[in-house]
């Protein structure tokens, strides 16, 4: 796995009234500090890809439909350097990927309906000066193609 990611198994807790789940607590290991929630849609095989962060972690998970997660490690130095790692987040498998700063990341929905991310980034969105660094989904030197793999 890449150096800094860390993933986090959830789970449904049901009960009569329907489930919880929770997603991040700050009294556990892999709480960095909040910035900020939200919720974004990805419409099916709609590919949100790529771009990396300098100030602030991610915490991304899916909470309706189903993610194939990517992420490249492109930082010099890094033992992990040149690596890909590929989640399968969602309804069939309840997961929160911490993805750390300077880390390429990018999403595909393989789910039949849209998707439901939430984002839980250790930094507040700056509108005047995004803190995000983006490339061509399909077109770059990241060794990963969107395709499916069917086999």
């Amino acid at each position: 796995m890449i150096n800094g990611v860390i993933t986090k198994q959830m789970r449904f807790i049901p009960d009569e009234r329907g489930r919880l789940m929770e997603i991040l607590r700050n009294d556990e290991d892999l709480f960095v500090q909040f910035g900020q929630v939200y919720v974004t849609t990805t419409y099916p095989q709609v590919v949100k890809a790529w771009h990396f962060h300098k100030k602030q972690d991610d915490f991304i998970t899916c909470i309706k439909g189903m993610l194939k997660l990517v992420l490249f490690d492109d930082r010099e130095g890094s033992s992990t350097r040149g690596e890909v790692n590929q989640f399968f987040i969602g309804d069939y498998n309840p997961m929160v990927v911490k993805v750390p700063r300077l880390i390429y990341h990018g999403w595909k929905c393989i789910s039949e309906e849209e998707a439901l991310i939430v984002n839980v980034p250790t930094e507040p969105y700056d509108r005047q000066n995004p803190d995000e660094f983006r490339l061509d989904p399909h077109e770059n030197n990241i060794p990963y193609t969107w395709e499916r793999k069917d086999g």
